[in-house]
């Protein structure tokens, strides 16, 4: 006989009311249910922890071990930050460009030939490093290493940008020299006068000062730091993640927050995500595929427009509609004696250099990638650029260092009394690193023996200018001691030396007195590109490459920042594969 629904309720009722009325059903029997409950219940939670705590992300594809297991085991942070916007940055997504000049060299410099190269995603400077902002660095060094203190002077005196670039023999500037730097009416214009070292320096304490502030953000560090920062508790981005109670040069008073556990501090290591990658120049590769902004030339996989500037199409002016139609898109010369065009008419609204974001981005979201002024880039310059050695993130300029530990494995850190200074070929004293920064050398045998992808620590002329590369490639180095003639590049070799009084390195100011030079070129002439107010408007196409030495600079050279961007080359949603 078969019941339906209604009926099956209706017997089970019936036979609930049987039981409770015949005494069957007492107290000792609903305890045994709800025992049988309880258990029944406590085992299927069990099993839901189970099957949670052996999720994809909690069971090794490897051994099937737990990861993360609470009783130990291997632990591995999967809930880290994601990298995000830094401060003054915007993504750079990566891509495949043409490198190198596509339009008619007509100086016959034949140093930008065209090739194929791969970059890979960054993030870069949104505008150029303006006054303001370098400014503030200024101001934490004086704060922190007080220049009347003779044991930290040359730390300001090597940072200062240099003013006396605006003067010329037959020009008068003598107001952009006393107030182009610290006037006001300056602060939002690029900063001029820095060399290349210092653009590198400035990289590095930015680095520092962001990361300082992300840790006090995420309660990683107590808050205030930065206003309490001295000589002798500067805090270190890389001593943080080598040892953090060395962060703040072993001062404990600045040591990050305390945990509940006894004895432990709140600290972060590379994995949280917190601590952002460094700031740095950008290489030639990058800067000149972030100006060219391949990005707004693309038809589904295609390359529909040919630009030669930034911007779209082949013209300075805007082309467009509206009431924009006519005006330049960028500052420079637009003739002998015009800087700017005629009064009450101005063509690009700048005689010099202009407040940044005065002309329209490109399609990348950045501000003067052409005009206003030229801007360093990390590379060592060679007049040619060898792709077939590599075309994926092309960087000439490698120099491979690690930090030192002591016989003890203890990280080595610069002291007050230990600064590392550099002597510059015009006598100007920079520093290497800061107190509180780790020591640095060059990576050793330990590190290049039987290496397939690198044989050395300094790269800087690989393939071009050692002896490798020259028609002497059969000697050795000790054969050339002393023999300028067999080098490649035979630029002059500045002479540095150790004063044994005052125990600083000093350099003997000789002029060249060769006859028998055939170049200037060697490992510390860097490029510079873009264009800048004194320049015609060849030079503002993101392809053309100039150089200087890296220890000089001028009243149209500036810089900005990049940074490495890390995981996913988009910041869109992962790339899923089609399925039939």
């Amino acid at each position: 006989m078969r019941l339906t629904k209604r009926k099956m309720n209706s017997f089970a009722q019936r036979k609930n009311i049987i039981y409770l009325q015949s005494g069957i059903l007492n107290n000792s029997i609903i305890s045994i249910m709800r025992k049988n409950v309880f258990i029944a219940l406590s085992a299927s939670l069990a099993a839901l922890v189970f099957l949670g705590s052996c999720s994809s992300k909690n069971v090794s594809r490897g051994t099937g071990m737990l990861i993360n297991n609470p009783k130990g085991g291997f632990q591995y942070n999967t809930k880290f930050v994601d990298q995000g916007l830094a401060p003054g940055l915007v993504f750079i997504e990566g891509g495949t460009f043409t490198m190198g000049d596509v339009s008619e060299d007509v100086l016959h410099d034949w140093n930008s030939l065209p090739r194929e190269m791969h970059v890979r995603s960054f993030y870069m400077d949104e505008t150029e490093v303006t006054n303001l902002m370098y400014l503030e660095y200024l101001d934490w060094l004086k704060r922190v290493f007080p220049p009347d203190n003779e044991q930290f002077r040359n730390i300001y005196e090597g940072a200062l940008p240099d003013t006396l670039v605006w003067r010329e023999p037959l020009t008068y500037a003598e107001d952009l020299v006393r107030n182009y730097l610290r006037h006001p009416a300056y602060a939002e214009y690029p900063v001029v006068g820095v060399n290349w070292v210092q653009a590198v320096q400035y990289a590095n304490w930015r680095t520092d000062r962001v990361n300082e502030m992300r840790l006090q953000k995420f309660g990683k560090l107590k808050r205030g730091t930065e206003l309490e920062a001295s000589a002798e508790s500067n805090f270190s981005t890389e001593t943080y993640l080598a040892d953090p109670s060395l962060a703040f040069g072993g001062n404990t008073e600045y040591y990050p927050v305390k945990s509940k556990k006894e004895g432990t501090y709140k600290t972060v290591n590379a994995s949280s995500g917190v601590i952002l990658p460094k700031y740095r120049l950008p290489s030639e590769a990058e800067w000149e595929y972030a100006a060219k902004a391949p990005i707004g030339e693309r038809e589904y996989n295609r390359v529909v427009n040919r630009k030669i500037y930034p911007w779209r199409g082949t013209a300075v002016r805007y082309l467009g509609k509206g009431r924009n139609r006519g005006k330049m898109l960028a500052n420079f010369k637009l003739n002998d004696g015009d800087y700017s065009g005629l009064a009450g008419w101005s063509d690009d609204a700048a005689d010099i250099t202009a407040p940044v974001k005065t002309y329209p981005p490109n399609d990348f979201g950045l501000y003067d990638m052409a005009g206003n002024v030229n801007e360093w880039v990390a590379d060592v310059y060679r007049p040619i650029i060898d792709d077939q050695e590599s075309d994926f993130n092309y960087f000439r300029g490698n120099v491979y260092t690690k930090m030192a530990f002591n016989e003890e494995g203890k990280l080595v850190i610069v002291t007050p009394d230990s600064i590392p200074f550099d002597t510059l070929a015009t006598g100007k004293l920079i520093y290497k690193e800061l107190p509180g920064q780790p020591v640095k050398k060059l990576v050793d045998e330990k590190e290049l023996y039987l290496r397939q992808n690198f044989d050395r620590a300094d790269n800087r002329d690989y393939n071009d200018g050692d002896l490798r590369s020259s028609r002497y490639y059969y000697l050795t180095p000790d054969d050339l001691e002393g023999d300028d003639n067999k080098r490649m590049y035979n630029s002059p070799i500045h002479k540095i030396y150790l004063d044994s009084i005052d125990g600083k390195y000093k350099m003997v100011r000789e002029y060249d007195k060769s006859s028998k030079r055939t170049t200037l070129i060697d490992n510390q002439v860097r490029v510079y590109k873009g264009g800048s107010w004194k320049d015609r408007a060849y030079w503002l196409q993101p392809s053309r490459r100039r150089y200087m030495p890296q220890y000089l600079s001028t009243n149209d050279i500036g810089f900005r920042c990049a940074m490495s961007r890390f995981g996913r080359k988009t910041m869109k949603k992962a790339y899923r594969r089609p399925t039939n």
